[in-house]
């Protein structure tokens, strides 16, 4: 495997893009802009400490751009950036695989 620093390059990847979360949360934005709401709607399960959280560390990692709309009312959105497009063949491969799996998963349980 390629080394960064001496740190294996998937280590790396792994630590910006892995998690529960932030895949999914790419595969949002990489749709189009997205206000906070609407990803806490698309993401059932992800409490709203938890989404913060992790759209923080995707915008310090240069993945997501926030940007503040003022107005009456403060609107967010968060958007992909070029770098967070450059995952999309990576989150394809995951969504096939994760197809596959699944297919062979059935195929080896036992029948009753």
């Amino acid at each position: 495997m390629p080394a960064i620093d001496g740190r294996c390059s998937v280590d790396l990847t792994v630590e910006v893009v892995g998690g529960k979360w932030k895949p999914l949360i790419l595969l949002h934005v990489l749709e189009g802009p997205r206000r906070f709401g609407e990803l806490r709607r698309r993401l059932t399960k992800v409490s709203p400490r938890m989404l913060s959280l992790q759209l923080r560390e995707l915008e310090r990692d240069g993945l997501v751009i926030r940007t503040e709309w003022p107005g009456r009312v403060l609107h967010v959105e968060y958007a992909a950036t070029p770098l967070a497009a450059s995952l999309r063949p990576v989150l394809d491969a995951m969504a096939e695989w994760g197809l596959a799996y699944h297919a062979h998963r059935d195929r080896e349980r036992p029948t009753s």
